[in-house]
């Protein structure tokens, strides 16, 4: 048996990737499997780094968190939105209109 890369995912996930493909397009599923493998290269580093180089937990959490920052949340995206306008950099389009209205439905009344 040969032995296979370790970035390779396993077939359960590959089959995930495939059922995908039949309803996205092959930029989302690409895009999903180039995000697992990135995902696993900088968890190797993480897990190197403790290992051999004696970092401190804290220190790794704060590469993953450079590395892996979180998506804006729907409130922030809407004040950036918001920003944009007021300072006259861009118009409102639909799309910001959109963000916004979905920002100000999760208020509670």
């Amino acid at each position: 048996m040969t032995q296979q890369h370790p970035i390779t995912p396993p077939p359960e996930l590959v089959e995930q990737w495939a059922d995908i493909l039949a309803s996205r397009s092959d930029e989302a599923v690409f895009s999903l499997a180039a995000q697992w493998g990135a995902d696993q290269e900088l968890e190797a580093c993480c897990e190197y780094l403790v290992r051999c180089a004696q970092w401190e937990p804290e220190d790794v959490a704060e590469l993953r968190a450079a590395r892996r920052p979180k998506p804006p949340s729907l409130k922030e995206q809407a004040l950036t939105a918001l920003t944009r306008y007021t300072t006259g950099e861009t118009i409102l389009t639909n799309e910001s209109v959109d963000t916004i209205r979905r920002a100000l439905e999760q208020l509670d009344d």
